[in-house]
């Protein structure tokens, strides 16, 4: 069976829509959150869209399936906020660990029953991608207006964290780590060296690692600063097989960010952009065949190797970018060449 670096080599492959968008679709109840185990849990948790790969696994297999359905090659698991910083919202710290494997045997039943299944159609292989999220704290801006150099948790502690996170999607049986919607540089440094000391301290084989970061706004900068370049330089000691834009914007605005990164990027390119800007509801208006629209000229144009789609997509929107990008080369990978300075 084909790696997906062999994959990425021969087509442009397509990762998953919005997890949370869809999920919202099942109207699910503090009471479906809860499930059985969980019943008297002292706070309120819904909203935890993590722990449902505990309480409502059928949910998150359901959705996995439907993008897979809609052409996905790569499932992305349910693990978004699975640290125990995040968690700490809920009083949930300990789960961190078990939420991590059961999101990723969730993503890897989805793929097992859909490729045993007539509706496969002769593809042959998915892969499933270890959401690792940016976390609700930040190692690089201070969250005290009055006191610019607080922190509300240092680098071992996000590294502690990513570390536990790591563990459980490996045991869970991912294919690849993917560091998302980076918006603090700095906290992805952490995520990177914790995967790297988890694979020497474990002494298995490592896994590619994808990484992802957002632009925030028109500045072309990330939330703690960085331009596009500046960030790409950052991350590339993690030799991963892919960088790219997630989250914050749509395609439309994405486009000049993708197409910089194009041209500075060593690696693969990934670019999964929301469905548009966000209404005065806080909603999503872009259509399908629009968010296609943009990434086909992306695709036409050579600036990417994996497409997909963020905040406010459907398997509509992966049906259609796939079938509107399927047609294109993915984009090569330039020659390097090594200079001193």
């Amino acid at each position: 069976m084909k790696t997906i670096q062999q994959c990425l080599q021969e087509r442009i492959l397509i990762i998953d829509g919005a997890m949370g968008t869809m999920i919202q679709r099942y109207k699910l109840t503090e009471a479906d959150y809860r499930g059985e185990r969980f019943k008297n849990w002292p706070s309120d948790i819904k909203g935890n869209n993590d722990l449902l790969s505990l309480t409502q696994p059928h949910v998150i297999e359901e959705i996995h399936h439907q993008y897979l359905q809609a052409g996905a090659d790569i499932i992305e698991t349910n693990t978004f906020n699975s640290q125990k910083i995040s968690l700490a919202d809920y009083n949930m710290q300990s789960l961190a660990y078990e939420l991590n494997v059961a999101a990723a045997q969730c993503a890897r039943r989805a793929i097992d029953a859909f490729f045993s299944s007539p509706e496969s159609k002769g593809r042959q292989k998915a892969f499933v991608a270890g959401a690792i999220g940016p976390m609700n704290k930040t190692l690089s801006l201070s969250p005290d207006v009055n006191n610019p150099g607080y922190r509300a948790l240092t680098f071992d502690d996000a590294v502690e964290a990513y570390y536990e996170q790591v563990a459980g999607l490996v045991d869970g049986g991912v294919d690849v780590l993917l560091i998302e919607t980076i918006f603090d540089t700095l906290n992805a440094k952490a995520a990177i060296y914790a995967v790297k000391k988890y694979f020497r301290d474990t002494n298995k084989t490592p896994l590619p690692i994808m990484i992802s970061g957002t632009i925030t706004d028109a500045s072309g900068r990330t939330l703690s600063g960085q331009t596009l370049e500046a960030f790409y330089i950052s991350v590339k000691h993690a030799k991963p097989i892919s960088i790219g834009l997630n989250c914050a914007l749509g395609a439309a605005e994405m486009r000049s960010h993708i197409e910089e990164l194009s041209q500075i990027a060593e690696c693969y390119t990934s670019a999964y952009p929301n469905a548009g800007l966000p209404n005065a509801m806080g909603e999503y208006d872009e259509q399908p065949e629009q968010t296609a629209h943009f990434i086909e000229e992306w695709a036409k144009e050579g600036f990417v190797n994996i497409v997909g789609g963020c905040c406010g997509t459907t398997p509509d929107h992966i049906r259609h970018i796939a079938e509107n990008v399927k047609q294109f080369s993915p984009r090569e990978l330039p020659v390097v060449e090594e200079t001193l300075v």
